[in-house]
């Protein structure tokens, strides 16, 4: 059996879109090839780094990826995954080539304001919006 290729993209591959990958890596034990990118990747969020550890799961090894990296159609994606907040005003980057389209649109953790543990407590409601959103899609395969 061929393992499904999965991207999940973004703004800056920094937070939602990493929480995604590491998510469903991490419930199907690599069963899928699973990738993530951004439109203008930035530096790994310390925030989400930390909220994962607190699930067992480290992504402090993780690096940022451009959308770039991916186009050039070398990886034949099953599934594009957009997880910006167009309800922010947002834009999801346009990713050209095959697979099924979804998005699924989640708060930005690097846009919330307070201090470090507001900013923790906010993204952890974040991360388990995602969690639950990689199970719904693993139960709808």
């Amino acid at each position: 059996m061929k393992k499904q290729k999965v991207i999940f993209i973004c703004i800056h591959n920094s937070a939602r879109s990493q929480m995604a990958e590491a998510y469903l890596k991490h419930f199907t034990c690599n069963k899928f090839a699973v990738y993530s990118a951004g439109l203008e990747p930035g530096t790994l969020n310390p925030t989400v780094v930390e909220a994962m550890k607190l699930e067992g799961i480290d992504i402090s090894g993780n690096k940022t990826n451009s959308v770039e990296e991916f186009i050039d159609g070398h990886i034949k994606f099953d599934f594009v995954i957009t997880v910006c907040d167009e309800t922010s005003a947002e834009l999801c980057p346009y990713f050209p080539g095959q697979g099924e389209r979804l998005h699924w649109g989640f708060k930005d953790p690097s846009a919330i304001a307070g201090n470090s543990g507001d900013k923790l407590k906010q993204t952890v409601v974040i991360r388990n919006e995602i969690k639950e959103r990689i199970k719904k899609f693993l139960e709808e395969l």
